[in-house]
């Protein structure tokens, strides 16, 4: 589907402040996702499978070996701790659940424990399955595929213009490259980025046209939440509103991409994450995220269900990569697979679902953090930040490597 609206009408847009004409963008916004998924919706969990002392040095991230800031550190979890966590991961109420790992790639047994636990969720659980493992040739896409993944995540994470500040290591071309041939192997593509690195206006237009053009099934918008030791460890939040702003405009752009908010939007957005949903939204990343806390599932399930959509699976849920939980788009009634689970200890023992415990990814809890002892210069030469610190100045910038 194309765009409903011009780059020149997405940028005049993304210069409104007032939050009338937002609200009224927003209603706009909202029409357009109705029209494409009714009341569905695609939420999603993810395990932290393999964390810390990544090669690549892009400048948003904890896990980098060359940020300061210290970072979970584990081995690749084995296909049975994978499918602990999807299984917390479908009781929370999530539709799919998605295996992610640091770095460019995978050695070939990391991969091969990936798709094992690919395969034990798939036939253990009712959660579509997700995976973002690096970059791929189309022979480990296809393998992937016959594991049981549906859909393979690889960012482009800002847009191509402004991509030199982010990342020196990890080249914008190979990640096109790796979309193709996601593509290729016949699995749906989930493809986003993140605001907020310092990127203008018109670049996030630009950004939003160029993802148009890439025509992803999947867009997760991620909010940076700087963190202290890299990169654009001094930035601020972005303003709600702004935030709020940019989702429906991205909406407007990708009409018919599947939306959902991921990092940073408990920090960004506070109170105003409902209002976020209306912009457009199919769901959230719910549980926790790579090396940050998240929302209460319960609370995210409520956003959606306020706003009338249907946030309860089929029991061939995991059949279909689409959302298919639409009101009446199957026969009979969506059963509320997530209550049955939420039944206290003592119900449950007499339910036809066998007692789970219901956690999700704590990185606080269930990770291990780490300084760094030795941590090299960046190669773009670029000095890691801490909150409250000057920001750099574009004259400082103009001498970087790869800078535009």
């Amino acid at each position: 589907m194309p765009p409903l609206i011009t780059r020149e009408e997405a940028a005049r847009l993304g210069e409104v402040e007032d939050h009338g004409q937002i609200l009224a963008l927003v209603d706009r916004a909202w029409e357009a996702r109705q029209e494409s998924f009714g009341d569905s919706t695609d939420m999603c969990s993810l395990v932290n499978a393999k964390s810390g002392g990544c090669a690549e040095d892009c400048g948003f991230c904890a896990q980098s070996r060359f940020a300061e800031a210290e970072t979970p550190m584990h081995a690749m979890m084995e296909p049975e701790q994978i499918l602990e966590h999807a299984k917390a991961a479908e009781a929370a109420g999530a539709h799919r659940f998605c295996m992610v790992t640091q770095g460019q790639g995978l050695s070939k047994r990391d991969f091969e424990k990936i798709l094992e636990g690919a395969r034990m969720v798939a036939e253990q659980t009712n959660l579509k399955r997700c995976a973002s493992v690096g970059h791929m040739s189309v022979d480990r896409a296809k393998a992937l595929k016959d594991a049981g993944i549906q859909r393979v995540h690889h960012n482009v994470e800002t847009a191509e213009s402004y991509y030199p500040e982010v990342s020196s290591t990890v080249r914008y071309e190979g990640r096109l490259r790796t979309i193709d041939a996601v593509r290729e192997a016949g699995l749906e593509t989930c493809v986003g980025g993140i605001l907020n690195l310092g990127e203008t206006r018109a670049q996030r237009v630009e950004m939003a046209f160029e993802l148009a053009k890439i025509d992803p099934t999947s867009v997760p918008i991620n909010l940076l939440n700087p963190r202290p030791g890299t990169k654009f460890g001094d930035r601020d939040y972005m303003d709600p509103w702004e935030v709020v702003k940019w989702i429906a405009i991205f909406r407007l752009i990708l009409p018919a991409a599947l939306f959902r908010l991921c990092g940073g939007r408990v920090e960004n957005l506070g109170d105003l994450q409902p209002l976020a949903v209306k912009a457009g939204l199919n769901g959230v990343m719910m549980g926790n995220f790579l090396t940050t806390l998240n929302a209460n599932p319960a609370d995210d399930r409520r956003m959606f269900t306020d706003l009338g959509l249907n946030i309860n699976r089929f029991e061939d849920n995991g059949a279909n990569p689409r959302p298919d939980n639409r009101s009446g788009w199957l026969e009979g009634e969506t059963p509320d697979l997530v209550e049955d689970y939420l039944d206290t200890l003592a119900e449950a023992e007499n339910s036809a679902h066998p007692p789970i415990k219901i956690t999700t990814w704590d990185p606080a809890a269930q990770l291990r953090y780490a300084k760094k002892d030795k941590i090299p210069p960046r190669p773009d030469g670029a000095p890691n930040r801490w909150p409250g610190e000057k920001p750099a100045e574009p004259a400082e910038l103009s001498g970087m490597p790869f800078g535009h």
